[in-house]
């Protein structure tokens, strides 16, 4: 009994020697340091949820006022054209001559004025024989076209209703902003009234590499049938034409390219008033980042565009504009290469007032420039263009005369005396060509039948030979 009550006693002996110890050094240090801590409680507002739903609503716009304000103006085009049919063993046997059959093609277009004028690609309408439109009430019209233009590959069309039609107005595509939402409308795979939509991707796009396009990238999925349709912001506005897809099947897995809004819009506004596109140049060349003279004068690296020539007698010229010049920005456009430049150049027309920032001697200077007309670049002559020499080509050649050909369509020059491209062209008829004015006093004296007043023509080659020629 004895050895039971003194274990009994230890043990409470010992829990009071621990609560006692716990009470006065444990506890006070855990005390301190939640008195010491500086961190403030986090708390969860009572209407987090809604916040957040703020946000999402914020970063993803409603489309719908767009849609609704664009759905209507957006048609279908159907484009009708003759093609030859395949000749078949008995048409070879009895002798048949080829038959043409009707081929079907098709698109979209946006409709620009309750008149009836649509803008659309010019390749949904090539070749075409006859045009008609569906608007998404499924009325159906035929279409005129108006005209074309295959640089920008735009066209014009016209109908005739017999009410007002819902367009769509221009927005200012200069202003679009890369990461700005989106819609593309249209009409793929006849699927009438279709609205995608996306962010600008990327402006000022040239998919050919020879600097003649100025696209908005933009990941809205298009697909075949789309071309010709509306790519609008938010606010409904038109800021693009829908022309081409980046895909390795032809349908969308990637980005889409659309002709901006201000260029589009000049080109049908020309079409209208003058019948064909007028187009005002600056009048330099430009040296490409990617070239070896670039890279190894460290110019590939530079934030502008480097002015490697500057055409005689041209708007730049005559407002003191030098090679070597570095331009910066042209009407407050920031210019970081040569495709954003000339998209902004397709905005304007010959003698229209530029302002250009250029730096020079690390000095920044802004000229106004008057465009040109483009003929002071090239020339067409006898189904040929063909531009001023350069001082280069004149010492490489040994000449202070001649023009050079940049493009050859004449299929007899090219056949029979194998002109082409880098040929230059250095008498016609016994008369010296000093340079593109003397074809242009040739071109207006001999007029579309220039080709039945050639005589004599002399070249010098690629290889820089002499040639002289004798046309009968």
């Amino acid at each position: 009994m004895k050895k039971i009550l003194t274990l009994v006693f230890v043990s409470v002996l010992g829990g009071i020697i621990t609560l006692s110890a716990y009470k006065l050094f444990l506890e006070k240090e855990s005390i301190v340091a939640v008195e010491t801590s500086a961190e403030q409680p986090f708390f969860v507002p009572t209407n987090y949820e809604s916040s957040n739903a703020h946000l999402v609503a914020a970063e993803h716009p409603s489309f719908v006022n767009a849609a609704e304000k664009t759905v209507d103006a957006v048609v279908h085009v159907k484009n009708t054209a003759l093609v030859s049919a395949p000749m078949t063993m008995q048409d070879l046997f009895f002798g048949r001559q080829q038959s043409k059959r009707a081929q079907v093609g098709t698109g979209s277009g946006v409709i620009i004025s309750p008149d009836g004028y649509i803008i659309t690609n010019n390749h949904v309408i090539s070749g075409s024989e006859s045009i008609s439109i569906t608007l998404n009430d499924n009325k159906i019209y035929d279409a005129e076209l108006i005209g074309t233009d295959e640089k920008t590959d735009i066209a014009l069309l016209k109908v005739d209703a017999e009410n007002d039609l819902p367009f769509i107005t221009f927005g200012d595509s200069d202003a679009a902003k890369i990461g700005e939402w989106v819609l593309a409308v249209g009409n793929p795979f006849n699927l009438t009234s279709t609205v995608t939509a996306g962010i600008i991707s990327a402006k000022a796009r040239d998919l050919t590499g020879r600097n003649s396009q100025s696209f908005i990238q933009t990941d809205a999925a298009v697909n075949p049938g789309n071309s010709g349709g509306a790519l609008v912001n938010s606010n409904g506005e038109l800021v693009g034409i829908n022309t081409a897809i980046s895909s390795q099947t032809g349908s969308y897995i990637g980005y889409s390219f659309a002709v901006p809004s201000n260029i589009a819009r000049k080109v049908v506004e020309d079409i209208i008033e003058f019948g064909n596109v007028q187009n005002g140049i600056l009048g330099v060349s430009l040296l490409n980042k990617n070239s070896k003279e670039a890279i190894e004068n460290g110019l590939n690296e530079i934030n502008g565009v480097y002015v490697a020539e500057v055409t005689e007698q041209s708007g730049a010229e005559k407002a003191g504009i030098k090679t070597g010049d570095i331009i910066k920005k042209v009407d407050n456009i920031e210019i970081s290469k040569f495709s954003d430049l000339s998209g902004y150049l397709k905005t304007k027309r010959p003698d229209d007032i530029v302002n250009v920032e250029i730096i020079r001697d690390d000095e920044i200077k802004t000229l106004p420039v008057a465009l040109s007309k483009t003929d002071i670049l090239t020339v067409e002559f006898m189904k040929m263009e063909l531009k001023n020499l350069s001082e280069e080509r004149k010492l490489k050649n040994d000449i202070s005369y001649g023009v050079e050909v940049v493009r050859n369509n004449n299929d007899w020059l090219s056949e029979n005396l194998g002109v082409s491209s880098k040929y230059i062209i250095t008498d016609i008829n016994n008369i010296k060509i000093k340079n593109i004015e003397d074809i242009s006093i040739l071109k207006q004296k001999f007029g579309a039948n220039a080709e039945q007043y050639i005589k004599k023509i002399g070249l010098i080659n690629k290889d820089g030979e002499r040639e002289q020629f004798l046309i009968r």
